[in-house]
């Protein structure tokens, strides 16, 4: 039987990864799991990330509705407003903000049935803390690249919008 296992310290896994090319990024983190939740948050926090973090997916949107974020993190199974009711109401609210999806099980079924609700990146728990980082870099970076698409377009530059993300 092996003895019991040594995780790195959040501030060693910070260290050996590259700083984020946009710091200062807000984020908005939704997870019922209180470790989990805190882990994230100063995992983002140490990498120039600034983070607000909330509990279930009905604060999220009390929060979403008087804030500005660059990105949403959700889990999905969590009580009162789940990470798929939560993109519903983004999707109808018409409110843009780029989303991760972080959940123990996926609903494939929902982004089947409904596209558009698909979020930019999914991940799966558990997840590394490296995937962690490498997806909100991957998420900001496009959305930063697709802000200048737009913005080539529209001075008639004729690029071509990026439609896809490669983690």
């Amino acid at each position: 039987m092996n003895g019991p296992q040594v995780l790195p310290t959040v501030e060693a896994i910070s260290r050996s990864l590259p700083p984020p090319p946009n710091p200062n990024r807000r984020i908005l983190l939704v997870e019922d799991e209180a470790e989990l939740r805190r882990f994230n948050t100063e995992v983002l926090t140490r990498n120039g990330y600034c983070v607000d973090a909330v509990e279930d997916g009905a604060l999220a949107w009390e929060v979403l509705n008087a804030r500005s974020y660059d990105l949403l993190i959700t889990d999905n199974s969590m009580p009162k407003v789940t990470g798929i009711e939560l993109l519903k109401k983004l999707q109808n609210a018409n409110m843009a903000v780029a989303v991760i999806m972080a959940t123990g099980v996926l609903p494939e079924w929902e982004f089947r049935r409904n596209p558009a609700l698909a979020p930019a990146v999914t991940l799966v728990k558990p997840y590394t803390v490296p995937e962690l980082l490498r997806a909100v870099r991957t998420v900001l970076g496009s959305a930063d690249n697709f802000a200048e698409a737009i913005r080539r377009l529209q001075c008639g530059s004729g690029q071509p919008l990026p439609n896809q993300l490669a983690l």
